[in-house]
């Protein structure tokens, strides 16, 4: 009933930038909150940005200053622009979202799929 497909992942230099996105389909009633994860290899999954429906936004400290998140709810997408990007953010990326569904009881989340993000030294 509801898919996140991910999509700009990939291998970079350091320094590089990387721009993520995730695009929420399905019978969606309302989208509370958007955001993305990761998980590096032998590390737990952790928060690294996430954003309110009204525009809130709660960053990792690792990642501030480096990453902007932002939302377009008409389009029910989520981006993660990646700036100045290290080795320490090498990781699999993954889109979250809490959403209630058309005729749907309560809010749920959903998660993509991950997506890979490399960055060589």
């Amino acid at each position: 009933q509801v898919q996140l497909v991910e999509s700009g992942g990939g291998l970079v230099q350091a320094g590089g930038s990387l721009r993520l996105s995730c695009a929420a389909s399905g019978s969606i009633f309302s989208i509370n909150a958007m955001g993305w994860y990761r998980q590096a290899p032998g590390k737990q999954r952790e928060l690294v940005a996430a954003i309110t429906s009204g525009g809130s936004t709660n960053y990792a400290d690792s990642v501030k200053g480096r990453f902007t998140i932002s939302r377009d709810n008409a389009k029910n997408t989520v981006y993660l622009q990646m700036n100045s990007l290290k080795p320490e953010d090498t990781a699999v990326y993954y889109c979250n979202a809490r959403i209630v569904v058309v005729n749907g009881p309560y809010e749920y989340d959903y998660w993509g799929q991950g997506t890979q993000v490399t960055v060589s030294s």
